[in-house]
This record gives C-alpha cells, structure tokens and sequence, in this order.
C-alpha cells in the first residue's frame, strides 16, 4: 500500500535534511571565516589606529620637551640678560662718580687740616666711596707693583731710586674695577 505521497519521517524526509544538513554546515562555516576574517580586519583596524595614537603620543611628547627645554634657554637668558643690564648699569654709575671721587680726594689733599669744611667734604668722599663698594666696585692703588698695563695706564717714567725698573713708583689717580671688569686703568709713574 503505497501511495504517491511519502510519510512523514520517512526515507525521502531523511534525504532532504541530510542534504540540508551540509548546506547549514558550510554556512556556519562561510559565516565563522566572515566572523574570523572580519575580527582580523577590526584588529588590524585597531592596530593601525593604536600605532597613530602613539605616534601622536610620541610627537606631542616631543613638543613639550622642546616647549620645557625653550623656556629653560629663555630662562637662563633673561638671567644673563638682567645680570648684565645691572652690570652696566652700575659700571656707568661708577663712570660718573670717580670723577667725582677724585675732585674730593684733591680737594683733601690740598685744605687745610683745621678747615670745617675738609670735614663735610671727607664725610661726602666717605659717603660716594662706600656706596660704589656696596655696588661692588673697588679702588686700587698699584704703587710698589710691577706695571701692568692691562690695568694701569703710565704717565711718564723717572729713575728709580731704588726701586727696580718697571715698577709703579707714583699712582697719580687710582683705578677702579667692578668685579674682573676694568672701569678706569690706575694713572701712575713707572721706575725706568
């Protein structure tokens, strides 16, 4: 008793899904490559955009070295700068009071002791000289030294008596220096 219809569960039921069985497989297996090859593009994806990151990373750590290390240049410059304005500055304050200094030490020289003046006038000498040596600058009297003229300036020479040739016998004006810096070179009289 067959009839032209299959049973259900029959042979030709158990054909079809073992043949549908295999096109499922290669499906799932079609779709894990897709799954496989498309994790694959997202991890090269993310590594591309990892090493860009870096890459930024690294070059805006650059900048801010170069940023630290030119302010530490600005900064040492300024310095210098404002350490060499407040040289000159008082280079050219003592420019302007040595010739003062030196019109009161002749004005000494020649007053008489007992004059109330020559006391005003020592006090006022006193006064000038302390304040270019709180400025740091200082006199120099090179009398008994050997010449030097990186320092010293002559004025004429005479004999010796006594004293060994080219040795400072008469300082005429003393000298001045702020720090290694020469302001005026000592006017002397050198042995011959």
């Amino acid at each position: 008793m067959t009839s032209g219809r299959s049973r259900p569960g029959g042979p030709e039921e158990h054909v079809e899904r073992a043949s549908a069985e295999p096109d499922r497989r290669d499906e799932d297996a079609a779709s894990a490559e897709a799954d496989a090859a498309s994790a694959e593009a997202v991890d090269a994806d993310l590594d591309a955009l990892l090493e860009d990151v870096k890459r930024e990373r690294d070059e805006y750590l650059e900048l801010a070295k170069r940023a630290r290390a030119d302010f530490e240049n600005f900064r040492k410059r300024a310095s210098q700068q404002a350490s060499d304005a407040e040289r000159k500055a008082k280079s050219s304050l003592a420019r302007d009071l040595i010739p003062a200094i030196d019109n009161l030490e002749r004005a000494l020289e020649t007053a008489p002791a007992d004059d109330p003046l020559s006391d005003g006038v020592r006090l006022v000498h006193r006064e000038l000289s302390e304040a270019l040596a709180r400025a740091g600058v200082e006199s120099f009297d090179p009398t008994g030294e050997p010449f030097d003229p990186n320092s010293s300036e002559a004025l004429s020479t005479q004999p010796g008596n006594g004293a060994a040739s080219g040795t400072v016998i008469e300082t005429l004006t003393r000298g001045y220096r702020l720090a290694d810096q020469l302001i005026r070179p000592a006017r002397v009289v050198v042995a011959e």
